[in-house]
């Protein structure tokens, strides 16, 4: 199981695609909180490697940590708020690709990681995508719509007598939406460490930047968000537009808070676009 250090944390992360010494484009993902790193393979991997398969296509190396008390990387006592989580995140970054730039992926409160690192060094970064995102830290502040099922399957309603978290929070509740969410996000739940993420939860919201006062991000951007996302929602990214010139910002109907395995088929469109604009603004060669 590979490792690195960061801020005084084995970070715990999943490499896919050719090595460092390839010398690669490198896509860096993060999930939301309290699951593992599954959650975003599930919903990159089938993107990338169908990239590779291209004629000509581009093969990318993908780096997908496991946050503090997450998956397999044990926090410790001084992890006690988000903007020590952003700072190991930062450093395990680093020493994974000390040299060039590198596209970052951020699912929910990965994706509000992602906003502090680009607006902390722009430079870095040479496009991000952020899915269902975080926008508001403070629950309260936040403008959700209250949760809807618009899908559900009788066979599998009348069978589903644990997992409150699908029921809540799935907008299409099928067969394959379920086998997807044991899949991709339960195990994580399962392995998280609840007093480390209550240490977390003790700073949550970051002290730093989430967008650089009076300059812009003009990179590739992807904002995917979904149009019944009671958890994070979509109508607070609209200010956050003038700060990225450059985005793609999606609100799809039939889509909750998972709404990458709710809409697959515009989910994994929409990457490969964003993707393309990445490779496109960064001349990346295609055979």
């Amino acid at each position: 199981m590979p490792f690195v250090s960061a801020c005084g944390l084995d970070v715990h992360y999943v490499a896919h695609g050719p090595g460092p010494d390839a010398d690669p484009p490198t896509a860096v993902l993060l999930h939301g909180f309290t699951p593992d790193h599954r959650l975003m393979t599930g919903a990159f991997e089938p993107v990338f490697t169908a990239r590779e398969r291209r004629p000509g296509g581009v093969a990318w190396r993908r780096l997908y940590l496991d946050l503090p008390g997450m998956g397999r990387t044990r926090s410790a006592a001084h992890v006690t708020g988000t903007d020590v989580v952003l700072d190991v995140v930062r450093e395990a970054v680093d020493r994974l690709v000390p040299d060039g730039r590198v596209a970052l992926c951020g699912q929910s409160y990965g994706g509000y990681l992602a906003r502090g690192l680009v607006a902390s060094t722009p430079g870095r970064f040479s496009g991000m995508a952020l899915v269902c995102p975080m926008l508001v830290a403070d629950h309260a502040e936040r403008d959700v719509p209250p949760h809807r099922v618009l899908v559900r399957d009788p066979e599998l309603a009348a069978g589903l007598t644990v997992d409150a978290e699908f029921r809540e929070i799935a907008v299409v509740q099928t067969q394959e939406t379920f086998r997807r969410t044991q899949q991709e996000v339960v195990p994580g739940l399962a392995e998280a460490d609840e007093a480390a993420l209550d240490r977390i939860r003790q700073g949550w919201a970051g002290g730093f930047a989430l967008e650089a006062r009076g300059s812009t991000y003009d990179e590739p951007v992807l904002v995917f968000t979904g149009r019944q996302d009671s958890s994070t929602g979509y109508r607070d990214a609209w200010p956050l537009l003038e700060h990225y010139p450059r985005a793609t910002f999606a609100v799809l109907d039939r889509a909750g808070h998972n709404g990458h395995i709710e809409q697959p088929v515009l989910f994994e469109a929409l990457v490969h676009e964003w993707l393309d604009r990445v490779e496109e603004a960064a001349g990346i060669p295609h055979e």
